[in-house]
C-alpha cells in the first residue's frame, strides 16, 4: 500500500504541471490513468489512501501561490481540496471491482467530485478542474461545444480508458472502437470549430495602473494606485485628442482601482470624475463600496458616465471565504483567530444575472475569481452580454504563478463563451483576448500600460452557455447513481458469497 500511496502522490504533483507555468496538458490523462492503477484491485475501504495522496500531491503543488496569503491559508485550502479525493479513491476502486464499464463510470465519478468541490463548501473552489489546463491544445476547441464539464469528462475518460487498456489488456476488438470514439470526440471540434457571428465591433481601452513599491501590497499604497489609473486615463484622453489613439467606446479599470468607497472619499470621487469627464466615454471602475452595515463591503464594477457619474453596477458574486469574508463570524470564529483578525469586514456576494450597459456595449462582467465560476458568466451572456470583461486585482500574487493560471482560465473562458474578453488587472496580467482564446494584446506585469483594441461583439450563444449548469448537475446525479448501484451490487455479492474468502480482485 505504501508504494501505491507514493505513486499516487507523485501523480498528483505531476498533474499540477499540466497548468501554468509549465502547461504540460498532455500529462492530464496520464495522471488520471496512474491514479486508476494505484487503486486497482484495492478494497474500497483502503483505496481512499491513494486517492487522498493524489489530492495532496495535486493541490499542495498547484496552489503553492496561496503562500502569498500565508502558510496557514495554503495548508488549509490545499488540505480541504485534497480531502475530496479520499472518497473519490474509494469510489474508483468500488466501480473497478464491480462493473466492466468502469472506465466510463470512473470518469463520471472524477468529474462529479470536480463539480462538487467547485461549488461546495461555501462557494467552492473550481481551481484545478481538468479542463482549466487545456489552453492551446486540441481539447480547448471542445469548450464551446461541450462546456468545461464536458471537456473534463473527455479528459478523464481518456485517462480511465488508457488505464483500462493497460490493466485489463482487453482484446483489440474492444480497444479500437473505444480509441476511435475518443479520438473522434477530441478532434471533431477542431475540424468543425465554433465560429460566432459578430454583428458589430467596439473599441476598448484597458488600463493597468500598476502598484508602486514591491507590487504586492495594494492596500498600503491604494491612493497611489487610484492616482495611477486617473493619470493613465487622462493621458489616454490626450492621445485621443491628438489622434494617436482611436476614441474608445469604453474604458476598463481593474478591481480595486479604488480600495476606498468613492462615494465617501471626496478625493477619490473627484479624481474619478475628472478622468471620466476628460476621456469623454464611460469608464468601468473597480471599487470597494461600503455596504449598509459597518462590517460589510461590496466589491463592485461601476459604470461611470461622463458628466453624469456612477450608474449601473455589478457586484462580485464569489468572494473568497477566509480571504474576503469569514463564514459564521459571529457563531464560530468571532474574527479573532490568527490572521482572520485582519479581515475586518465581510464581503457580500452579488446576485446580478443581467449584463451591464456601457458605451453602447452590453457587457458581462466578472471580478477576479468570478472568471473561474460558470454560473454568473453564463447568466449574463444568456442575458445579452456581447463582450466579457474581467476586472481583477492579483497584486498579492504578482510574484507567483497564480496570475498565469488565472489568465489561462480567462483565455479558455473566451473560447467557452465565444466572446472577446478584456482583462484589466492592477499590475498584471492585463490583456485583450479574441473569441478563439488568442491574446490580441497584453501588458507587461508591473507596468503602467493602456491597451486600446477593437473587439468583435456577438449575441450568438455557444452550446456550452446554452446548457449552463446542466452538465454538472447530470454528472453529479450520475455519480450518485453509480455509487449507490455499485454499493448495492457489492452488498449482494458479499451476501451470496457468505463466508467465502474474497476474490483476489478485491482482497487488498
Amino acid at each position: 500500500m505504501l508504494l501505491r500511496v507514493l505513486v499516487a502522490l507523485g501523480a498528483g504533483a505531476c498533474l499540477a504541471a499540466a497548468s501554468e507555468p509549465l502547461g504540460w496538458s498532455w500529462l492530464t490523462p496520464l495522471c488520471v490513468a496512474v491514479l486508476m492503477g494505484a487503486v486497482w484491485r484495492v478494497a474500497p475501504r483502503r483505496a481512499w489512501l491513494p486517492g487522498l495522496a493524489f489530492g495532496i500531491g495535486f493541490f499542495f503543488t498547484l496552489q503553492w501561490w496561496m503562500r502569498a496569503v500565508g502558510p496557514d491559508a495554503w495548508l488549509g485550502l490545499s488540505a480541504l481540496e485534497a480531502a475530496f479525493f479520499a472518497p473519490l479513491g474509494a469510489a474508483l476502486a468500488l466501480v473497478q471491482n464491480r462493473t466492466r464499464a468502469w472506465p466510463v463510470w470512473a470518469a463520471v465519478l472524477w468529474v462529479g467530485i470536480e463539480t462538487l468541490r467547485s461549488g461546495w463548501p461555501f462557494s467552492g473552489m473550481p481551481w484545478g478542474r481538468l479542463s482549466y489546463a487545456v489552453a492551446d491544445t486540441v481539447w480547448a476547441d471542445g469548450l464551446p461545444w461541450f462546456s468545461f464539464t464536458g471537456v473534463s469528462l473527455l479528459l478523464a475518460l481518456t485517462g480511465t480508458t488508457l488505464a483500462w487498456t493497460v490493466l485489463e489488456r482487453p482484446r483489440a476488438a474492444y480497444v479500437v472502437p473505444a480509441a476511435l470514439a475518443l479520438l473522434a470526440a477530441t478532434v471533431a471540434p477542431t475540424l468543425v470549430p465554433w465560429t460566432p457571428q459578430e454583428h458589430d465591433t467596439a473599441t476598448l481601452a484597458v488600463v493597468q495602473g500598476d502598484v508602486p513599491g514591491s507590487g504586492d501590497d495594494l492596500v498600503a499604497v491604494h491612493r497611489e494606485v487610484t492616482a495611477n489609473h486617473v493619470r493613465a486615463t487622462e493621458l489616454l484622453a490626450l492621445d485621443v485628442e491628438a489622434g494617436r489613439e482611436p476614441r474608445p467606446d469604453l474604458v476598463l479599470w481593474p478591481e480595486n482601482s479604488t480600495a476606498v468607497d468613492p462615494f465617501r472619499d471626496g478625493g477619490t470621487f473627484s479624481g474619478i470624475n475628472r478622468a471620466v469627464d476628460r476621456v469623454g466615454v464611460p469608464v468601468l471602475v473597480g471599487a470597494m463600496v461600503d455596504a449598509e452595515k459597518d462590517h460589510q463591503v461590496l466589491n463592485q464594477g461601476i459604470v461611470w458616465q461622463p458628466q453624469v457619474g456612477a450608474g449601473d453596477r455589478y457586484t462580485k458574486q464569489n468572494p473568497v471565504p477566509f480571504g474576503e469574508y469569514i463564514p459564521w463570524r459571529d457563531v464560530v470564529f468571532r474574527g479573532n483567530l490568527g490572521k482572520l483578525r485582519q479581515i475586518g469586514r465581510d464581503m457580500l456576494s452579488g446576485t446580478r444575472t443581467s449584463p451591464l450597459r456601457a458605451g453602447g456595449v452590453t457587457v458581462a462582467d466578472a471580478i477576479c475569481f468570478d472568471v473561474a465560476y460558470d454560473r454568473g458568466i453564463h447568466d449574463q451572456v444568456r442575458g445579452g452580454g456581447e463582450l466579457l470583461v474581467v476586472q481583477t486585482s492579483n497584486a498579492m500574487f504578482i510574484h507567483t504563478h497564480q496570475i498565469a493560471q488565472q489568465y489561462e482560465i480567462t483565455r479558455l473562458r473566451a473560447l467557452e463563451t465565444g466572446r472577446h474578453v478584456a482583462v484589466a488587472a492592477t499590475n498584471g496580467i492585463s490583456g485583450v483576448i479574441d473569441a478563439r482564446g488568442r491574446p490580441l494584446a497584453e501588458a507587461e506585469p508591473r507596468t503602467t500600460t493602456v491597451l486600446v483594441e477593437e473587439v468583435g461583439l456577438t449575441r450568438d450563444l455557444t452550446p456550452a452557455v446554452r446548457m449552463g449548469e446542466w452538465p454538472g448537475r447530470l454528472v453529479l446525479l450520475g455519480s450518485l447513481v453509480i455509487v449507490v448501484a455499485s454499493a448495492r451490487r457489492a452488498s449482494r455479492m458479499a451476501y451470496i458469497r457468505g463466508g467465502q474468502r474474497p476474490s483476489s480482485r478485491s482482497a487488498e
